[in-house]
Parts: C-alpha cells; structure tokens; sequence
C-alpha cells in the first residue's frame, strides 16, 4: 500500500529534469550531514530528496530503455581504437 501512495505522489509532482534532481539531491545531502535541521525539517528534506532520487532513477532507465532499443535494432555499436570510441552503423 505504501509503494502504490508513493507512485501516486510520484506521478503527481512535476518531472524535474535529471541534472536538477541530481543537484537538489546533492544540496539536500549537504544540509542533512551537516546534523543542524529540526527533526520535521530534515524529514521534510528526507522526503523530498526519495522523491527526486524516485526521478532520476525513471529518468536514467528510460535512457537506458533507449540504449537497448538502439541496440537491439542494430543502431549504434562502439568500436574501441587510440582515441577512444567512434559510433558505427
């Protein structure tokens, strides 16, 4: 019952672009270690930070989901050489 409240509340946000998410996560991080919030501000922040994580995580596997279709579908392969990897079809 909690994980299908969580996804409601997921879906109800707005999505936040990944590299926001991962920035607000390392402010919040930052402010949690440093041990100086009132107990209902740091769950507060806790809560918040689930949230984001939540989003970049659908964010990295919905990149992930189109890697693999690129893939299964003969898309880009890496070749490895000197220089570092080129894309070839």
């Amino acid at each position: 019952m909690a994980t299908e409240e969580a996804a409601r509340e997921d879906a109800a946000e707005p999505e936040v672009e990944f590299e926001a998410a991962m920035e607000r996560l390392e402010e919040i991080v930052a402010a949690l270690e440093r041990g100086e919030l009132k107990l209902a501000e740091a769950l507060a922040l806790y809560e918040e930070g689930v949230r984001l994580a939540r989003a970049a995580e659908r964010h990295l596997k919905g990149a992930e989901g189109r890697i693999e279709a690129l893939l299964a579908d003969g898309g880009v392969a890496e070749v490895e050489g000197e220089e570092g990897s080129s894309p070839l079809r």
